[in-house]
């Protein structure tokens, strides 16, 4: 059987070694979703990939599709580096954060445009010379709800996710998957009206404006989801920041 060829726009989440030559890529992909590729003669001297196979790469794809569970790279063009992203270590932090919790969420081999669109979105961001807040911790947690909605595990901000109850909303519950009431609260933990304002501004506003906060508040956005991923998604992220 010959296998098929695919071409895709994919980012590079991770970038391993392997064997003498050749690196496992994991990619998220704009039409195909998550991808496991190898590069074979990657890491040769005159290899004609270049240093494009690093995390981060956006590039234009062109995989062999066989009967193993790894595509093939035949060939590879930069769409986008990043450069400037790689030269700041808050960014290139930040960066790799992100890609890390793509590469943990979304595991599925169906294409998730809003998710490919924000993780470029992101990058773009920490790109940008003039983007000093990209790196920041709201920036980053406003990009990890955003993973959370796109991936549909967004956490309920709006009523209690264990009664409905819509007034006296003075606690998060992972398990439940969102703020609860005080009747309710026995099965969280506190969440602060700063807390709760913030994760309702970062879901509603673009990622270049997420709203500031207090680095107490911000921490309690930051068990409020991962709680929730770990319920829901049954995903360990990484710390934020």
């Amino acid at each position: 059987m010959a296998g098929k060829t695919l071409k895709t726009e994919a980012v590079v989440l991770r970038s391993i070694r392997y064997g003498e030559a050749d690196r496992i890529l994991h990619l998220y992909s704009k039409t195909r979703g998550r991808i496991g590729a190898i590069a074979k003669g990657a890491r040769k001297p005159r290899s004609r990939f270049g240093g494009r196979l690093e995390p981060f790469f956006r590039l234009d794809l062109v995989l062999h599709e066989g009967r193993g569970e790894l595509l093939t790279v035949t060939n590879a063009s930069t769409l986008d580096g990043y450069p400037r992203l790689r030269a700041s270590g808050p960014a290139l932090n930040a960066g790799a954060r992100a890609c890390d919790a793509v590469l943990r969420l979304l595991d599925s081999a169906e294409p998730n445009p809003p998710a490919y669109n924000l993780l470029c979105r992101y990058l773009a961001l920490l790109d940008d010379p003039e983007g000093t807040e990209a790196a920041s911790l709201e920036t980053a947690l406003s990009f990890r709800l955003k993973l959370a909605l796109a991936a549909g595990f967004a956490p309920e901000l709006a009523s209690c996710a264990s009664c409905g109850e819509a007034e006296h909303l003075s606690g998060f519950s992972g398990a439940a998957g969102g703020v609860v009431c005080v009747s309710c609260e026995g099965g969280g933990f506190p969440l602060s009206e700063d807390a709760h304002r913030f994760m309702v501004g970062a879901v509603g506003s673009p990622l270049a404006e997420a709203p500031a906060s207090e680095v107490p508040a911000l921490r309690q956005v930051e068990r409020a989801v991962r709680e929730t991923l770990e319920h829901h998604a049954h995903v360990q992220l990484r710390a934020a920041a």
